[in-house]
């Protein structure tokens, strides 16, 4: 299956090639088609399975074919900022190559709403917002939803789960009665179920039954001037074909694989200040093989499909345990097997141990401390350092206070 079989209009389909997707993953094979034909579309689908594709092209290929109007013609809502980041990235980057370039608005809680009206005084073609900001624009006359001809509820049990019921039905009660709508979710708990029947008219009900990522984790702990030479030694020993490096700056992904070309890796680069083309031909030669070692800042962390990588390899820890989860499921996809290693460096000022295990808190589960032969660090951060926790670098907003006080307060 490719997508050119699915029925995206050909500038979609190079902007497919362009973000280094090879073929549609099962969501997107079965989504594709009925949201091209304007059915409501109903998807059980996992995180890392390809979903956001699979109602942005669409969205995208609608918008194209369908005359401008005054407001959003979409409407995609999400249950955070990060996954509201994400989804309005891939959708810009799809769209780069469009003929007429839709403009993709984003709005979020938790910062100053001042900068988000702002960007919408010239109006947009898509909206992507979380749901409590989103009622904050409409009450401050920063849009309006009359024009709205598809909305899309992404991760809708992670929607109600968080409290967002109540504005849900506010934002539905602004929409059009005639809308296409596209309800994605990870499970078919009874309030999502509850939803889809108000909400969808005679959807197209998809789930899509895979079987999660075969990912082993590691955690090696070592001190920072190691973590260069340790990554050699493991790009040496483990024979990966193709791995994943993920650091935290430009200037350090072209660093590190400056000095694994210099050692005769197969090393090349990917980070946001690249053309659209040098990051189109850096993956195609990760795909090709003349590249055996990707070091990429979190530009690739989402959205990326590369089959048969076979690591990640984190030399700098990500800022968040979501960054960290879209990083590591770059690996062991379509039922493959996969190995993410993390380096822990006691020595660094961020206090990494102590920042991995808000990670392996988040994501509920444990991974062992490893050291490797020759890499043993000079000093180990002390329980009581390890546990002395971290800033949130999400400060909440007083409507996410008030909604987790009316939380407790109900029991």
């Amino acid at each position: 299956m490719s997508f050119a079989t699915l029925g995206l209009a050909p500038a979609l389909l190079r902007a497919v090639r362009e973000q280094g997707y090879h073929a549609p993953t099962a969501v997107q094979t079965a989504a594709l088609p009925p949201a091209l034909a304007g059915s409501d579309v109903l998807a059980l689908a996992q995180t890392g399975s390809g979903k956001t594709a699979a109602f942005a092209l669409p969205l995208l290929q609608r918008l194209v074919a369908s005359p401008p109007r005054p407001g959003p013609r979409a409407l995609v809502l999400a249950p955070t900022r990060e996954l509201a980041m994400q989804t309005a990235q891939l959708l810009r980057d799809l769209a780069a190559l469009l003929m007429q370039r839709p403009k993709i608005a984003l709005a979020f809680g938790g910062v100053s709403i001042n900068p988000q009206l702002m960007a919408l005084r010239g109006g947009c073609d898509v909206m992507v917002a979380t749901p409590g900001r989103l009622l904050d624009l409409l009450d401050h006359n920063g849009l309006t939803l009359a024009g709205v001809q598809c909305l899309v509820l992404d991760e809708a049990d992670r929607l109600l789960g968080l409290g967002f019921a109540d504005e849900l039905q506010r934002v539905i009660a602004q929409l059009p009665a005639r809308r296409q709508n596209l309800l994605f979710s990870a499970t078919f708990a009874p309030a999502v179920e509850s939803l889809a029947a108000e909400l969808l008219h005679e959807p197209v009900r998809i789930e899509i039954d895979e079987a999660p990522p075969q990912i082993t984790q590691r955690a090696i702990q070592l001190d920072r001037a190691q973590r260069l030479p340790a990554l050699r030694q493991l790009l040496a020993e483990q024979g990966w074909d193709r791995c994943l490096v993920f650091v935290a700056s430009r200037y350090t992904a072209e660093l590190v694989s400056d000095k694994l070309f210099a050692h005769g890796f197969k090393a090349g680069v990917l980070h946001g200040e690249l053309s659209q083309g040098a990051r189109r031909d850096v993956l195609e030669a990760l795909k090709a093989g003349s590249v055996k070692v990707l070091v990429a800042t979190d530009v690739a962390a989402r959205g990326l499909h590369v089959e048969a990588l076979d690591a990640v390899v984190n030399y700098e820890l990500p800022r968040s345990a979501a960054d960290y989860t879209h990083r590591i499921g770059r690996t062991g996809r379509a039922g493959a097997t996969g190995v993410a290693v993390s380096f822990i460096c006691a020595d660094s000022a961020e206090n990494a141990e102590s920042h991995f295990r808000l990670i392996e808190k988040r994501q509920g589960q444990r991974v062992p401390r490893e050291r490797l032969a020759g890499f043993e660090p000079q000093a180990i951060a002390t329980e009581a350092e390890a546990t002395g926790g971290i800033k949130s670098t999400t400060r909440k907003s007083k409507k996410d206070k008030l909604r987790e006080a009316a939380t407790r307060a109900g029991g």
